[in-house]
């Protein structure tokens, strides 16, 4: 059926021209604010310099034709220079008929855009295990990938990882030195942990050696690069890229030790991806493209043969893209990824990069030089830049073993659960099995709203206790609210049963009807937006909506079977829609709680 924008938009551009002889085929609708009545409002002021008459006069006339002229457009009233306008129940009705069986309302239909964007997320190192920075990065990434598909966008996720470099040597080095050959199996730690734990022993013995020097009379800034530790690590890395069997194979070893211990983690988040990289097999791909810069005079070489490009008329400064050893640096391998991800997906539109916004500026020279280069696609690529995560105690540091690790706080979100949920007596008639698969769906449930609800940009404070709440603003209370449905149904032996074209609704069941109708355009904004918080927050709206509608009226007890049947239908289009939209989160919501 045809939006209700739409309809509004093309009887408001009929009444201008019949009204005032306006063409015109601009016409910005907004949603009624909450403290007016009407459904959508126009902002009449645009249209005074030709008429010649005042916003509120164009409101009163342009209000009274559209009611006169169309049955679906109900009433009307105008606050000033805005005209606020109701639509009829039957197209609420009607709407209400055309999804009340829908799955995923709002959703459109797999791949029918015709756009391909690739996602990367995660792009974890492989010297230490996934902390709390690495969650957000996580349930952003894949929480966008599932709002782009359900936009009709297709989608490829993908992880680059970071496993190469002096910091994957410094874990090397500390557990040749101080493991006494030990492994994830004789530890019985993951394998990232077990890494990680060696990655602090590094810094660890660093600081150590560091301050003996500075003790001897050197400074701290010599001290950092003479420090044996630090010699030894170098001549590990050039030793690894020389290909040097023994640090080689020790390199492999301990890299799967940790992507077995990323799996895990990956699982318990519920995250996945379409493709991995690895820098390793990536970092040289930029000098070729380095090289090609520098016969278009993209790239120009400096006095001490490194090669860089002048970025200042774009407001950045001077970029070294190549040192003066020859070796590349960050950006270099960047630009080389970039353009071969292009190439292996000739049909790509988009690249879009999950980063925290630490790395804006980086972004910002990465693009434009892709765009100096010659490559359109440049301008498609973005930056999905999102603010730290921060706990009460203030940041965090992996050298210094002072992070969240993601699997503790997994654990201790599920541990919470389930004492909440016991707390609360909701455990009767669930077999152990259930029980643990309800704890950790209500624990994911209650870390993943938390943190998606936030505006990406937004720096944020995490609190556990807080986003286990069955009654606040947070992911328990809408798969409780899901749940409370899904009894509701089975209570009734709910089948799909067909409701009666015409029946007279209340203001809530309108309300119901008009934020499953509002689902849709919350979904274009937050794909345009990328920000997943836009649909949390709108479930959390449906939410509230319900519970008030469940506590005001009867469903069951009702006595007009006509009305029971539209109430049931209407509790399964609030439930299928929770379901789906917190699927774009990528949180479960359980049929019983």
């Amino acid at each position: 059926m045809i939006s209700a924008q739409q309809l509004l938009k093309t009887e408001i551009e009929k009444a201008l021209v019949a009204l005032y002889a306006i063409h015109s085929n601009t016409t910005a609708l907004q949603k009624t604010r909450k403290e007016f009545e009407g459904d959508f409002t126009l902002v009449t002021f645009p249209y005074t310099k030709d008429t010649k008459k005042s916003p509120e006069t164009i409101g009163q006339e342009l209000g009274a034709y559209l009611v006169s002229q169309h049955k679906d457009i109900a009433a009307f009233n105008v606050v000033k220079g805005f005209l606020n306008i109701s639509l009829s129940e039957a197209f609420w009705l009607q709407y209400f008929h055309s999804v009340a069986t829908s799955p995923a309302p709002g959703f459109k239909p797999a791949n029918s855009s015709g756009r391909t964007i690739m996602l990367e997320y995660s792009s974890p190192n492989t010297n230490k295990p996934l902390h709390l920075g690495h969650i957000r990065n996580n349930l952003l990434g894949y929480s966008v990938s599932e709002i782009l598909k359900a936009n009709g966008h297709a989608v490829i996720k993908t992880n680059l990882v970071n496993d190469r470099g002096i910091h994957i040597c410094k874990s090397m080095l500390a557990w040749k030195k101080f493991g006494n050959g030990e492994t994830p199996q004789s530890s019985g730690m993951k394998g990232d942990h077990l890494v990680g734990k060696y990655y602090v022993a590094f810094d660890k013995a660093y600081k150590a050696e560091m301050e003996v020097l500075i003790s001897q009379g050197i400074s701290k800034e010599e001290a950092e690069k003479k420090a044996p530790l630090m010699l030894e690590c170098q001549e590990m890395l050039r030793q690894w890229e020389a290909g040097v069997p023994e640090v080689v194979q020790l390199w492999k070893t301990m890299n799967q030790w940790v992507y077995d211990g990323f799996a895990i983690t990956y699982k318990n988040l519920g995250v996945d991806f379409d493709k991995m990289y690895y820098e390793s097999n990536t970092y040289t791909l930029g000098k070729e493209m380095v090289n090609e810069g520098l016969s278009k005079g993209v790239f120009y070489k400096k006095e001490n043969g490194s090669v860089a490009i002048d970025l200042s008329k774009e407001g950045l400064d001077e970029k070294i893209v190549l040192r003066s050893d020859g070796t590349s640096v960050y950006i270099t391998q960047d630009l080389g990824t970039a353009i071969e991800r292009f190439k292996e997906f000739p049909k790509l539109n988009q690249l879009i990069y999950t980063v925290g916004n630490e790395q804006d500026y980086h972004f910002k020279v990465l693009f434009k030089i892709l765009e100096k280069l010659g490559y359109d696609w440049a301008k498609e690529c973005y930056h999905l830049s999102y603010g730290m995560v921060e706990l009460p105690e203030g940041k965090m540091k992996s050298r210094e073993g002072t992070v969240v690790d993601a699997d503790d706080l997994i654990r201790e979100m599920s541990q919470t659960a389930e004492a909440t949920t016991k707390e609360l007596g909701k455990v009767e008639g669930f077999s152990e099995q259930e029980l643990h698969e309800l704890y950790h769906t209500v624990s994911m449930g209650a870390l993943k709203y938390f943190i998606l609800k936030v505006d990406p940009k937004k720096k944020m404070l995490f609190d556990p206790k807080e986003s286990i709440d069955f009654n606040g603003h947070t992911g328990p209370f809408i798969q409780y609210t899901h749940a409370r449905i899904r009894s509701v149904l089975r209570k009734a032996d709910h089948g799909h049963h067909a409701v009666e074209e015409s029946i007279a609704i209340n203001a809530l069941e309108k309300e119901l009807i008009k934020t499953v109708y509002d689902f849709s355009a919350v979904l274009e904004e937050a794909a345009q937006s990328y920000s997943p918080a836009l649909v949390a927050n709108h479930l959390y709206e449906l939410t509230k909506l319900y519970n008030r509608f469940y506590h005001e009226y009867s469903i069951l007890k009702e006595e007009n079977n006509t009305i029971r049947m539209f109430r049931l239908q209407l509790s399964e289009l609030c439930a299928n829609t929770l379901k789906s939209g917190m699927g774009l989160l990528g949180i479960a919501v359980p049929d019983r709680m």
